[in-house]
C-alpha cells in the first residue's frame, strides 16, 4: 500500500505479540487496536481467549501513535478536546497511514496478505479499525469492533474501497461513548453496503463483557476458517 519512499516519513509504532498456540506457522493476523489513554497491553490479554477458536493465528497489538494528553502513561490515536466529527475526521486521517504501514509490515513479514487478516478495536480503536479496514484496497477478512463509532459515515460511501463483514458490540449503559454511536455505525455502514451485525450487552458500561467476547470471538473464527 505504501511506496518505499514513503517509509522513513511515517511515524513507527509496535507492540507485543502472541504466535499461534498451534505452534506452527501464522496462517492468520489478528491486529488488536486499544482505545484512547491505553496501551499496547490493553487488548493483548484477549489473545489467549480468542485463540481457542483460531489457533494459527498470530496476535499483535500496536500501541497508538502519540502520548496521550490526558493519560500521560497512555496512548492516543488522535487527542480529544471537542468530540467534534471533524476532530474525529481530522484525527483518523493522521493516524491512518501509520496503522497502514504497522499492518503492511506485520503482512509482509508473515508472508500473510488481508484475506487473513482480522481488525479488532475498543473504543477509538474500533474508529480506526473501520477508517482503515474499510479504505484498504484488498479487503481484510473481518471487522469487530467493541464500544466504539464510526468516523464520517457521510464520506464513508465515496471513500470505502472494500466491504468486509463487520461486527460492532457496544455496552447499552456506555457512558462514554452511548450505545447509539453503534446504532448510527451499523446505518453508515449499511448505506455503503457493508455487511454489519451488532450486539448491546445489557447492563455493560465502557468495556467488553463476556456476551460480547463470544460474539467477537465466534464472529472472529468464521471470518478466519477457526474451529466452531
Amino acid at each position: 500500500m505504501f511506496r518505499a519512499r514513503d517509509a522513513n516519513r511515517i511515524k513507527k509504532i509496535d507492540g507485543p505479540r502472541r504466535p499461534p498456540t498451534s505452534g506452527g506457522p501464522a496462517r492468520q493476523l489478528v491486529v488488536l487496536l486499544h482505545g484512547y489513554g491505553a496501551d499496547d497491553e490493553d487488548l493483548i490479554g484477549l489473545a489467549p481467549y480468542m485463540a481457542r477458536l483460531v489457533p494459527d493465528a498470530a496476535f499483535v497489538s500496536p500501541h497508538a501513535p502519540e502520548r496521550c494528553a490526558m493519560q500521560p502513561m497512555g496512548y492516543q490515536w488522535w487527542g480529544i478536546e471537542s468530540f467534534s466529527p471533524e476532530e474525529r475526521l481530522e484525527g483518523a486521517m493522521r493516524a491512518a497511514p501509520v496503522l497502514d504501514a504497522f499492518i503492511d509490515a506485520e503482512l509482509e513479514a508473515l508472508g500473510l496478505d488481508e484475506a487473513d487478516l482480522a481488525l479488532i478495536g475498543f473504543s477509538q480503536g474500533t474508529m480506526m479499525a473501520l477508517h482503515c479496514g474499510l479504505r484498504r484496497e484488498r479487503q481484510v477478512a473481518a471487522i469487530i469492533g467493541y464500544s466504539g463509532a464510526l468516523v464520517a459515515p457521510d464520506r464513508l460511501a465515496e471513500d470505502i474501497r472494500s466491504k468486509p463483514p463487520v461486527l460492532l458490540v457496544h455496552g447499552d449503559r456506555d457512558e462514554l461513548l452511548p450505545a447509539e454511536s453503534t446504532l448510527e455505525a451499523v446505518q453508515g455502514l449499511s448505506n455503503a453496503g457493508v455487511a454489519v451485525e451488532w450486539h448491546f450487552s445489557a447492563g455493560v458500561g465502557h468495556s467488553i463483557a463476556q456476551d460480547g467476547l463470544d460474539l467477537g470471538t465466534s464472529f472472529l473464527a468464521r471470518a478466519l476458517g477457526g474451529k466452531l
